[in-house]
């Protein structure tokens, strides 16, 4: 079982992914904000990471370049409701960004194309 790791600041928006992804079969770990998501993610080690990019403690671009300074392999999607990132140089290490969306299948179609 492949393990997803969300790292999301928003309790209603982490949990509805945390369900709505262990019903598509994944493993989820989830962090409430970047210190301790990137704890989980040294402690468990996820097949797969999203991270949201506005948060209190980090931001989601900083704690992605931490990762990637241990782990370039490791896919991350920045998952966030702020599509002007997209065009920020810094994103690009990421593998996939999305712009958030109550509708969950894009989210779902990009992580299963990641880590199958």
């Amino acid at each position: 079982m492949k393990k997803i790791l969300v790292i999301e600041d928003e309790d209603n928006i982490r949990n509805l992914y945390r369900d709505e992804l262990i019903d598509e079969g994944y493993d989820v770990l989830t962090a409430k904000d970047a210190e301790c998501g990137f704890n989980q993610y040294v402690k468990e080690g996820p097949d797969l990471i999203t991270i949201d990019i506005k948060m209190e403690d980090m931001d989601g671009i900083e704690l992605m370049h931490k990762i990637r300074k241990i782990d370039k392999k490791i896919p991350i999607i920045l998952y966030t409701a702020y599509g002007e990132y997209s065009q920020d140089f810094s994103t690009w290490a990421a593998d996939e960004y999305l712009v958030k969306s109550s509708d969950l299948k894009e989210l779902k179609e990009k992580i299963k194309a990641l880590i199958s």
